[in-house]
């Protein structure tokens, strides 16, 4: 049984954690065997670098070091985790993944998209989601949620044209792949969102 790669992307507070856990129940309870991975995370190594990329005392951490470290943390949770999971046909769930790069790295930190791609080819070995559910949300909304939640991260602290960028450059992705990439309206309702990303998952399941 051929496994399901599903990515699930957004600005910062749009969602994704619980439109995720709504997919797996979903998965689960139609007899799917399904894992929720993370990104930077998923594994005891992966992990490690996310503390080191998310850390706010690494203030003057270069760009290029930036995007090397999510790629290193991402080589591992595909090794690890991802290719030996859709190989014994598992549903994959990754909260985040190469597109984030793309946008985060490559747009918002201006090292350019296809750097990103190039770089990410060794680390994702090929694999690919089979569907990107984008969770769009305006910059101000996503930010507002994150500071009612928690202490911010490193990224998460940038200024707000930061997070304008990041905004903008998940709708750039969202247009160049639009086969892939499944843009949904954050501000509607959990249910909603998560009806949308079902009928999704059935036109390809």
């Amino acid at each position: 049984m051929k496994g399901i790669f599903i990515s699930m992307e957004g600005p910062d507070g749009s969602g994704k954690s619980t439109q995720i856990e709504l997919l797996r129940k979903y998965f689960i309870d139609n007899g799917k065997d399904c894992i929720i991975t993370r990104e930077p995370g998923g594994t005891r190594i992966s992990e490690a670098v996310r503390g080191i990329i998310l850390n706010r005392e690494y203030t003057e951490m270069d760009y290029m070091t930036e995007l090397l470290l999510y790629a290193s943390a991402r080589a591992q949770l595909v090794s690890e985790v991802i290719i030996p999971a859709l190989d014994e046909g598992k549903c994959v769930i990754s909260d985040r993944f190469v597109d984030s790069s793309a946008v985060y790295q490559g747009i918002a930190r201006g090292l350019g998209i296809e750097t990103v791609y190039e770089i990410n080819k060794y680390a994702t070995k090929g694999r690919f989601p089979d569907k990107t559910f984008l969770l769009d949300l305006p910059a101000e909304v996503g930010i507002a949620r994150k500071k009612n939640q928690a202490e911010l991260d490193r990224l998460e602290s940038e200024k707000m044209d930061f997070h304008l960028r990041v905004a903008e450059g998940y709708r750039e992705m969202a247009a160049r792949d639009p086969e892939r990439i499944v843009r949904l309206d954050a501000t509607k309702s959990v249910e909603e969102i998560h009806a949308q990303i079902i009928e999704v998952i059935n036109s390809i399941m």
